[in-house]
């Protein structure tokens, strides 16, 4: 979500989504949705903007999609777009009802635990509502006369999340897997006139295939220092029906998603190479624990074969090994430190919110070298390290930040709030290299200056305090409480 890495930089010209993996999903660093959000009404960033839509998310993209065609249409322009949804990925949030036919079929399928069938019902009313939704875009491209000038292709990144144990096609393990099950995804090509119906396809094919099959179609020539890196080769012909020689090769998966500085330790982690028939598959980390599956005769990789064919376990180990080293110098973003908040959702709180005077990163600004005070948070040391609560404190921003939205006094300031008085024991430390910031008048500085530009009166007291009228909160009392009437 770092703003390099954002579509308008890559790109693209219309831009409409969610941060994060799953909508309202974040995480430490560069990788998070805006606070709250929601699969129903969600916030989605616009072109720059943030934007507070109606309706459930995988409609709201398609109707932004759908709007946007219509204006190139009617523009007669060419397009290409991309519709990557959240659903169905985590959290499972469908719209309302579309899980109810599913959970009596579940339950018959022999789905005994009960949250596990309304997760999987849920899981599967997500996916009939993105149905839906290409049903309406496919009708829509009928209705206005441009199916035959455009391609839809419809596919996903993985295997199923959630619905392995009701049906995978036979299919072994699920995502996150090497296996096929994990790996193997649908993929469907329409094109009115330009390619046949109704047509399988049994060559194997994978992602890299698919930009130079694109360009083909489009006859667009690839630059030849783009074309230098592109791995993947051309099936249009196969899309169209031609018989034309399709060789084996190579193609390696890898899971990824080792613990930072652990990649040379992980090479054998979850990961697959297959080559035509074979699938040479390690779960254990090591190079002597190959497992290999043949395809053609047990689709289901359900019996390891690598001791009958030790010769194609050592060749396709060699093609692996080879790749892991050629692919080394492409981790360029290893040892890199990402950023201290995450930027989608600073972009977010500097167009709707102001900073609370409980942000960690504020705190930190004001008091530089904090190392204690998270307590006063719910946030502990690391055992044996009292002086890591603050540092605890800043990497549990992500985490906090809403609540101390929902309760800072700093951030429900009003202009009908009554007047306040606080009292500190300690001068203000802004700036200053200081232990723990919380035993400082900062706060009631920052929130002094927010009620005072809300036009609330407010008196703040410390020692040394400029313009002090009681010195202690019993006077305040005093004073406020003999004079109301």
């Amino acid at each position: 979500d770092e703003d390099a890495y954002q579509p308008e930089k890559r790109g693209f010209d219309r831009v409409f989504i969610h941060g994060g993996g799953g909508i309202g999903q974040s995480y430490p660093g560069s990788c998070g949705d805006a606070p709250g959000n929601t699969s129903f009404d969600p916030v989605i960033k616009s072109d720059g903007t943030f934007v507070k839509t109606k309706g459930y998310c995988t409609d709201v993209f398609f109707d932004a999609a759908l709007d946007w065609i219509d204006m190139k249409r009617k523009a007669d322009a060419p397009f290409f777009c991309y519709v990557a949804t959240n659903a169905p990925h985590a959290p499972y949030d469908c719209p309302p009802g579309s899980d109810e036919p599913y959970v009596a079929r579940l339950e018959a399928a022999g789905i005994k635990n009960e949250n596990q069938r309304a997760e999987i019902a849920k899981f599967y009313g997500m996916i009939e509502n993105i149905d839906s939704n290409v049903g309406r875009l496919l009708a829509k491209l009928d209705t206005w006369g441009i199916a035959e000038d455009t391609l839809v292709v419809f596919t996903t990144d993985n295997g199923t999340a959630a619905g392995h144990d009701v049906y995978n096609a036979g299919m072994r393990a699920h995502k996150g897997s090497p296996y096929r099950g994990g790996t193997r995804v649908p993929s469907f090509w329409r094109w009115k006139g330009g390619l046949p119906a109704g047509m399988d396809m049994p060559s194997l094919v994978a992602h890299i295939d698919v930009l130079p099959t694109l360009c083909d179609i489009a006859a667009v020539e690839i630059p030849p220092p783009v074309a230098e890196k592109v791995e993947g080769r051309s099936f249009a012909p196969l899309l169209r029906g031609a018989r034309i020689a399709w060789p084996d090769r190579p193609l390696v998966t890898h899971v990824g998603r080792w613990d930072r500085g652990k990649a040379a330790e992980s090479a054998y982690r979850n990961c697959r190479i297959r080559e035509g028939q074979w699938s040479l598959v390690n779960v254990k980390n090591r190079p002597d624990a190959w497992e290999l599956y043949d395809i053609a005769a047990d689709p289901g990789e359900q019996t390891d074969v690598a001791q009958e064919h030790p010769d194609i376990v050592a060749r396709l180990a060699a093609e692996y090994d080879a790749w892991w080293q050629s692919v080394q110098p492409d981790l360029v973003n290893e040892d890199l430190d990402g950023p201290s908040e995450n930027p989608f959702r600073k972009a977010y709180d500097r167009q709707f919110a102001p900073p609370p005077t409980l942000d960690p990163v504020q705190m930190n600004e004001w008091t530089p070298n904090s190392r204690y005070g998270g307590h006063a948070f719910g946030v502990m040391s690391s055992p044996g390290q009292r002086d890591s609560q603050f540092a605890n404190f800043l990497a549990a921003r992500d985490r906090l930040l809403p609540v101390i939205n929902r309760y800072s006094p700093y951030a429900l300031v009003t202009k009908d709030d009554p007047p306040v008085y606080l009292w500190y024991g300690s001068a203000p430390a802004l700036g200053q290299s200081q232990k723990d910031p919380t035993h400082t008048a900062n706060f009631g500085v920052k929130l002094k200056e927010r009620l005072d530009a809300a036009g609330v009166p407010c008196e703040l007291a410390y020692p040394g305090a400029p313009g002090v009228e009681h010195a202690k909160v019993e006077d305040y009392l005093l004073d406020v409480l003999t004079k109301s009437p």
